[in-house]
């Protein structure tokens, strides 16, 4: 096996947290370099990682093949372009860009560089969403008529990530966790027809939206997505209604905590979720109504740097593709338009 070697553009929580662990245990892959503009930390924790002051000295790194852009969401086109134009695969964070014009620009790049381009949704890898899933393709509920996906939060004050608090492109809770439930809506039901967004500012203190309400409109099926950071009471993470049955499950994903407590995803139980978290399907099997609880399927973001690798080496499909990136951002744009015009847009 021949490891990709691989660069980050921070290290901050995103660094540190989603992509450093599974570079550092996966076989792989091997962390090679960072970006770090002023604080150097990565090496107290990786002592062989080599640490660039400048991007351009970074990309100029011939022995690096794979750049993760995990910066603010307004640079992610601008370091995206760059590290293609210099020859690097690339990994960028959700969501993909701030514009969907950037996104198609990025998309046709990637091809004219022949270098692959993914964006990391890593969301698709949750214990829960993969229950959910499961729960969908197998026909449990018979036909889907109605979904309800939420991200909540109970968070009075403000992130110290003051670019994630100052207004200005691509901020906000709909960019931030709104990219994670439109991805999940659009990979379960496909792109819809049409798109109606409510998007506000809820807490006194904040100057971006924190609160969204997103309707998608398919012919036989509506999907709610919504997220609130007054949100005290959790309410259930995924609610899915069809001709047979009900499904209903919490955001129950460890994998994030886990992260948070240091904990490394080598194990073979990373990323199983407690027994109480269990989803309450009631539906109808065989003629018989039936209300039990069931497994969920483990999490693990390994998964999805697996297919990466196989992506570069093999030139297998990429976990998450430059399309699937653009259709969020766009699914995004006309819930502003929408908002903005108080009415429903057509997609």
């Amino acid at each position: 096996m021949q490891p990709i070697k691989t660069a980050l553009c921070s290290f901050g929580m995103s660094g540190r947290l989603f992509h450093a662990p599974f570079i550092e245990t996966l076989p792989h892959f091997e962390l090679y370099a960072v970006w770090e503009r002023s604080k150097k930390l990565a090496a107290e924790k990786y002592p062989s990682i080599i640490s660039y002051d400048s991007y351009e000295e970074l990309l100029a790194d011939d022995a690096i093949e794979l750049v993760i852009v995990n910066t603010p969401n307004v640079t992610h086109f601008e370091y995206a372009k760059k590290a293609l134009l210099a020859g690097k695969h690339v990994i960028v964070e959700k969501p993909f860009t701030v514009h969907s014009d950037q996104a198609k620009e990025l998309q046709t790049l990637s091809e004219e560089q022949n270098k692959k381009l993914v964006v990391y949704h890593n969301r698709r890898f949750d214990s829960d969403f993969k229950t959910v899933k499961k729960v969908i393709d197998e026909g449990y509920l018979g036909k889907i008529v109605e979904a309800e996906i939420h991200f909540d939060r109970y968070k009075q004050e403000l992130s110290p990530k003051t670019h994630k608090e100052t207004p200005g492109d691509g901020t906000g809770a709909l960019y931030d966790l709104g990219s994670h439930l439109i991805d999940q809506a659009l990979t379960l039901f496909g792109l819809p027809d049409a798109v109606f967004g409510d998007i506000r500012i809820i807490r006194e203190v904040s100057k971006v939206d924190d609160y969204f309400e997103v309707l998608l409109y398919y012919p036989e099926l509506r999907v709610r997505l919504k997220s609130s950071y007054l949100v005290r009471e959790p309410l259930a993470a995924y609610s899915l209604h069809g001709t047979l049955g009900s499904f209903v499950k919490s955001r129950g994903d460890v994998q994030e905590a886990n992260l948070d407590k240091k904990i490394l995803p080598n194990t073979d139980a990373w990323g199983i979720e407690p027994e109480t978290e269990k989803g309450l399907l009631h539906t109808e099997k065989s003629g018989t109504v039936v209300r039990d609880y069931i497994d969920t399927l483990q999490g693990n973001y390994n998964d999805y740097f697996k297919q990466v690798y196989e992506a570069i080496r093999f030139d297998k499909p990429v976990p998450v593709s430059a399309e699937d990136g653009l259709n969020v951002i766009r699914v995004i744009e006309a819930a502003f338009e929408s908002n903005d015009e108080k009415k429903v847009v057509k997609f």
